[in-house]
């Protein structure tokens, strides 16, 4: 994924309210390596009908547990980033999970990678309010390589 890309993005307007009204934006994402290849981060533009916003994705690998670790640290607040989302590699699949808040009450966030090509590669990020029994995909993107 190391590169530059052009994101079409799929967004869910509300989070866990039963919405099915979703809205299409487009962006770009550069990512490169960090920490000999053990870590990356990406620099992130997002064009949604709101306002346009950066943001950054940091990423971290740990070879003695055969974990990644993934952070977002949002431009519109960027004094505040987000749990770290971990996980691995199973099956081209990539599955990362945390505890995380929403509106006051604790959640399950999950992100997904897969579809991963030298040209194209897919990411969602899913909420669940029940533990994880039941998930809203609540994010979909869709990159291509720039």
């Amino acid at each position: 994924m190391i590169g530059s890309w052009r994101v079409k993005h799929h967004r869910l307007k509300e989070r866990l309210t039963g919405s099915d009204a979703w809205q299409d934006f487009e962006g770009t994402c550069v990512m490169q390596p960090l920490m000999g290849g053990v870590g990356n981060v990406d620099d992130n533009w997002l064009d949604i009908p709101s306002g346009p916003y950066s943001a950054v994705g940091l990423r971290s690998y740990d070879p003695k547990n055969g974990l990644w670790a993934i952070w977002w640290l949002d431009g519109r607040s960027p004094h505040t980033i987000d749990v770290p989302v971990k996980g691995n590699f199973q099956d081209g699949v990539g599955t990362f999970l945390a505890d995380d808040m929403l509106r006051g009450k604790p959640v399950k966030l999950r992100f997904q990678w897969s579809a991963i090509t030298a040209n194209s590669a897919e990411w969602r990020q899913a909420l669940s309010a029940d533990g994880g029994k039941t998930w809203e995909t609540n994010w979909v993107m869709h990159f291509t390589r720039a």
